[in-house]
Formats: C-alpha cells, structure tokens, sequence
C-alpha cells in the first residue's frame, strides 16, 4: 500500500480552505430551478467584480415529452449591455468575461405561444470564476494530474478568493468615503438648521419687543 504525506505548507493550507469564512465566498457552481409563468419573467442576478470568467447552461424541463415549450433568454451588464440574447430556445449556453463590476442580470420568459399552457420549468447551471474553468483541457495542457490537479484547483481557488478580498476592500473604501459625505453634509445641515432657528428666534424676541414697545407695555 502506498501513501502520501503533503507537505505541512499544503496540509495547513487544505484545512485552511476548507475552514476559512470566506469560502462560502469563492465563486462555485450554482444550479437553479426556475418555474416560469405563463405571463411574465423570472430573473437571477449576481455581483461580480472584474475580469471573472461566467459560464451557464440553461435547458426547459418538460414532463411531455413530446412537446418542449420554448422560452426567451437575454443576459445583461450593470450598465445594460447585452451579453446574450435568444429567443424560441429550448436550451443553451452563454459564457462571458465581465469588464464591469456590479449586478449580472439574466431574465427568462416564455414565449408567447406558450401562454395559457401552465409553468415552464428551467435547470439553469451557473458557473464563475475558478468553477466555470475548464479543468480537463488545462490537466491535458499542461500534463498534471492526480495530487498536482488538485493542487492546482486551489491555488485557483486561493486566487479566487484574493480578487474576492481586494474586490470587498476597494467596495468597503467606496462605501466609507460615501458614508463620510453624508455625515459631513447632515452635520452641515444640522448647523444650519440650527443658525435659521437662533436667527427666527432673535427675530421674534424683536419683533415682540418693538410691539410691546409701540403699546407702551415696556
């Protein structure tokens, strides 16, 4: 019987990814069951930074087998550009590097010949960062496998959660610096509110000494 003994760097670092917080943050694969109205359209968003590599497949799941309802996809940017577009599908895939950060939305319906005929039912696969890596043609590339594979998966993984890391740094500055605006303009806001209310009220202790004035009260 033969046995491995990894080094105490890589021994540290596998317990490390499998007890870290932050993997539930790595970027992993992510299947969805959407059941689309006859009318109306089911959408699934998600935040990614920068330069991360998106891969889905998405099939209609029909218990006729004779008939498959078709549906409609379209994928679009936080800015609104269109990723992925197409209609009367009955299944598909898009894949995508994203060149902006934010919300990733992608909206499914059924067409129109499909009304009236009940839900449709969609397997969508979603897949970023190290999951959406096609990791057979790199081991066929590059010529690893067995223990060298998987060591080259969590150096992905490890990567993966670094760019998740520097992504949630740089969103955490962003937010302080709005969070500090906004506390240096209700600060002014509050100073102001408060000169406007000294100011009326000295106006009014003048004015009701000028009256009683005027009645020979004082």
């Amino acid at each position: 019987m033969i046995t491995m003994k990894l080094p105490p760097f890589f021994a540290i670092l596998l317990l490390l990814l499998c007890t870290s917080p932050f993997w539930g943050n790595a970027p992993v694969t992510e299947a969805i069951w959407l059941n689309l109205p006859p009318s109306g359209t089911k959408c699934v968003s998600e935040e990614l930074h920068n330069n991360v590599v998106v891969l889905a497949d998405y099939v209609v799941v029909s218990d006729d087998h004779s008939h498959t309802p078709a549906i409609s996809v379209k994928v679009s940017s936080p800015y609104g550009n269109n990723l992925h577009h197409k209609e009367n599908a009955t299944h598909g895939q898009f894949a995508f590097t994203t060149q902006e950060a934010g919300n990733y939305l992608a909206c499914f319906w059924a067409d129109a010949h499909n009304q009236g005929k009940g839900d449709v039912s969609v397997n969508l696969d979603w897949k970023t960062g190290i999951a959406a890596k096609d990791w057979d043609t790199v081991a066929k590339k590059e010529k690893i496998e067995g223990v060298e594979l998987e060591l080259a998966k969590l150096q992905g993984a490890v990567e993966a959660i670094h760019e998740n890391l520097l992504y949630l740094k740089s969103r955490e500055s962003e937010m302080r610096i709005v969070s500090e605006k906004t506390n240096s303009k209700v600060a002014w806001f509050s100073i102001m509110s408060l000169g406007v209310c000294i100011s009326v009220s000295v106006l009014q202790i003048w004015h009701l000494k000028r009256f009683f004035q005027k009645k020979k009260l004082i």
